[in-house]
């Protein structure tokens, strides 16, 4: 860390402690040069999520797009907000580890149904006849089958 005061390169950290819980780490340090103190923040950089859409085009990762979905799908069931904030923490933890900054609308959505299936399978029917898009009864069938059959 460069000192604002005189530009030296060297300094200590005298104090460290996190802030805003824990998502940021303020350090005080001491220049060994001119000894003036001075304060850091440190905070995890991070690089935005591009969603790739059907038709091609990019947006941003939009966390309140896909909790719209989960919600809507677990509309009148036994699942609560911490629930649905952890499959959006689990879904978001996935696409990080990734390490890849592009990411398909369709990956996006396979994982939304990995996790609603184990939530609920009710909200996973509902967010998979929506998603898959299913054109008649007998795509809902073979959905219900395969879920059936997973048991």
């Amino acid at each position: 860390m460069r000192c604002p005061y005189c530009s030296y390169d060297e300094d200590r950290v005298i104090d460290s402690r996190p802030t805003d819980e824990g998502m940021t780490i303020r350090r005080r340090r001491e220049c060994l040069s001119c000894h003036k103190r001075y304060t850091t923040y440190e905070k995890v950089e991070y690089l935005p999520i591009m969603v790739i859409k059907k038709d091609g085009s990019r947006q941003s990762y939009d966390r309140d797009k896909v909790r719209k979905g989960i919600l809507r799908a677990c509309e009148k069931r036994s699942v609560s907000i911490n629930q649905i904030e952890s499959i959006l923490d689990s879904i978001e933890a996935q696409i990080s580890n990734s390490l890849e900054r592009e990411v398909t609308s369709s990956f996006i959505g396979e994982l939304v149904m990995e996790k609603l299936k184990e939530l609920d399978e009710v909200a996973y029917v509902r967010f998979a006849s929506v998603y898959r898009q299913f054109k008649d009864i007998n795509t809902f069938m073979e959905e219900l089958n395969k879920l059936l059959l997973d048991k």
